[in-house]
This record gives structure tokens, sequence and C-alpha cells, in this order.
């Protein structure tokens, strides 16, 4: 087994940061969820997904050609060595400034070259009194991409989902909150693995938890 260097809480602070966006009111996100396609590749229909590639052009967030998202089987065992194809963000929410400032925001805290390509997955995950929601059914993981970001939209009637952060599968998480709305955690994708816990209602009726992820590169191809 290979070691995992140790490292001091000056690394991981530069290897993963949790920030709350203040200049960025995730209630103007919320009416772009409620209208979601099914995730066809998991089983339940408790997941719904759309996902866009990005590039920046003159400090605009320019979105580009649809692809189709591929990742290996040593990366996800679930879905690996998968073409999936999803339909792409609503090209109002695009235009959105929050949305661009989001994209911005994740681009200048990673230091990310210019012309790089981001990709943006808007997920809903939902639950109910007789099925949990599983924002992470691959388990713990990494994606195959260098950064992730995951910037926290809603959680509606819904306890658990906290995210997990560990630099060996079977070791300890290094990091563990549940991120509420406005949240956005920063995440080294060499040097991590992530998780996020189930979601179970808190009352009898539905939960869920919305959320962007943004990857960089975008895992995206045409």
């Amino acid at each position: 087994m290979q070691k995992v260097r140790e490292a001091t809480e000056l690394e991981y602070a530069f290897l993963f940061t949790l920030r709350k966006v203040n200049s960025i009111n995730p209630e103007g996100f919320k009416p772009f969820f409620n209208d979601m396609p099914i995730d066809p590749y998991i089983k339940g229909n408790y997941r719904s997904r759309r996902l866009s590639r990005f590039m920046i052009s003159e400090d605009k967030v320019i979105k580009l050609p649809h692809g189709y998202l591929f990742q290996s089987k040593e990366y996800n065992p679930l879905l690996g060595d998968i073409r999936r194809e999803f339909a792409e963000l609503d090209d109002a929410l695009i235009e959105l400034d929050i949305f661009q400032d989001l994209v911005l925001a994740f681009i200048d805290s990673c230091r990310l070259h210019p012309e790089a390509e981001i990709g943006v997955h808007q997920i809903r995950t939902t639950c109910s009194p007789n099925s949990l929601g599983n924002p992470a059914p691959e388990g713990i993981h990494r994606d195959g991409t260098d950064f992730i970001g995951i910037f926290s939209v809603d959680r509606d009637n819904i306890q658990g989902g906290e995210t997990h952060l560990y630099t060996a599968k079977k070791e300890k998480p290094v990091f563990n909150k549940v991120l509420y709305p406005g949240e956005l955690i920063l995440v080294n994708d060499h040097e991590f693995f992530h998780f996020t816990t189930p979601i179970k209602p808190q009352t009898d009726n539905q939960g869920i938890r919305d959320v962007f992820v943004l990857t960089s590169p975008s895992l995206l191809s045409e």
C-alpha cells in the first residue's frame, strides 16, 4: 500500500478551503432546481442533474459545445468507463450574475489558467421517509480532475448530507461538515478523496439537497 505523506494543518488549509461566498445569494438559484431531469444512470430516481462546460473570455463565462462525461473505473467504480450525457444548464441560469460570479470565484480561488475548462454539475438529491438520498453512490472517491468546488444552494427538510475529505480511503476524515447554503468548499482532487453522507427527511415530507459541483478540467468530451 502506498504510504500517504503527512501534512500539517497549514498544508491542509492550502489544499482545501471552505468559504462563505457573501456576494452570491443562493436564493436566486432555487427556481432552476425545480425542473431538473432525473439522472438516468442512478437507480432509484432520487437524483436530478444537468451538466455544462465553460471557459472564461474577457471575464465573461462562455458555455462550450455539448459534451459527454467520462470517468475511468479507477475513479468511479460504479459508473466508470461509461459515456454519460446530461441535459445542459438552463441558458437563463447561465446568464445570472450570481452564476457568473460563482464560476469566477472558483477560477480565482483555484488560480486556474485563464483558458481552463470548467465543468458545472447542477445536482438535486431527494429523500423520503421510505427512501434515503445518496449524494455519493460511488462511495469515498476522487473525480479524476485537478480541482473540485462544491457550492451549497439549498437544504430543505433534511438531516445528513455531511461532506467528508480523506487523505486515504481507510483513514478517518480530515474534514467533515454540513455545507450550508452559500458555502463553497474547494478541494485539490489529487490530494483528497471526498464523500457526502446520505440524507433523510426530518419530517414525513420529501427532503432535498441542491448543489453545484464545479470541476477543472471538466471531464467532458465532444
